[in-house]
């Protein structure tokens, strides 16, 4: 094993302490409800984690077991989560996870990566989440964050986040895959950006070819 994806990660998490970290992340670390990790995980899809918090708090105000959540009706579960991106939807989404988790898993959510993508509005960044943050389940979460770091170091050349999942899971050692999405979604919403990323502060940037990277500060 090349221990320079090692000694990276560890600069960027190293960096990244004291900086927030995503919502889905704090609300594992209060409790580790798995349910709680799967419905924070819709609600923030294409939206920010500002809202995502608050919507979350919310509705887990209300509910917090899909058993209560079924007691809501979509109106209610919208109202609740409202302005989070695509809410009306996301309102759906909940009410129909919630029964499949009631009706096939007897109110629990499953442990497993194929049952919990069998969820209606599940995909696999939502799965590997909830395996990796509730259940402890060595996962990578590959969002947009993963994908695009990953690439900009230089640590894989992929166009798919599924790509990049099972490259990352070649090169890093299986004991930092669970929080790796956490540093990186850090280390992405703050200093690696989408656009004119903070190189100049950034502590790996000895290490790093800035692959793709046209403006930078």
């Amino acid at each position: 094993m090349n221990n320079k994806y090692v000694r990276i990660f560890k600069l960027i998490e190293r960096q990244v302490k004291g900086l927030n970290v995503p919502w889905v992340t704090k609300v594992s670390d209060k409790d580790k409800d798995p349910y709680k990790v799967l419905i924070s995980c819709i609600l923030s899809l294409r939206t920010k984690d500002k809202t995502t918090a608050e919507a979350s708090g919310r509705l887990f105000a209300k509910v917090s077991n899909p058993g209560q959540m079924l007691k809501l009706s979509g109106r209610d579960i919208a109202r609740l989560i409202y302005p989070v991106g695509f809410y009306r939807n996301k309102a759906k989404v909940i009410l129909s996870l919630s029964k499949d988790i009631i009706d096939t898993y007897k109110g629990k959510v499953p442990s497993s990566l194929e049952k919990l993508l069998g969820l209606k509005g599940v995909g696999r960044k939502t799965a590997n989440l909830v395996l990796g943050l509730s259940y402890g389940v060595s996962s990578i979460c590959v969002d947009t964050h993963v994908h695009r770091i990953s690439n900009r170091l230089g640590w894989v050349a992929t166009k798919k986040p599924l790509e990049t999942e099972q490259e990352l899971m070649k090169i890093m050692p299986e004991k930092y895959w669970i929080r790796l999405n956490t540093v990186f979604v850090a280390f992405g919403q703050n200093i690696c950006l989408p656009v004119s990323p903070f190189c100049g502060k950034c502590r790996a940037k000895k290490l790093c070819p800035r692959k793709k990277v046209e403006r930078h500060r």
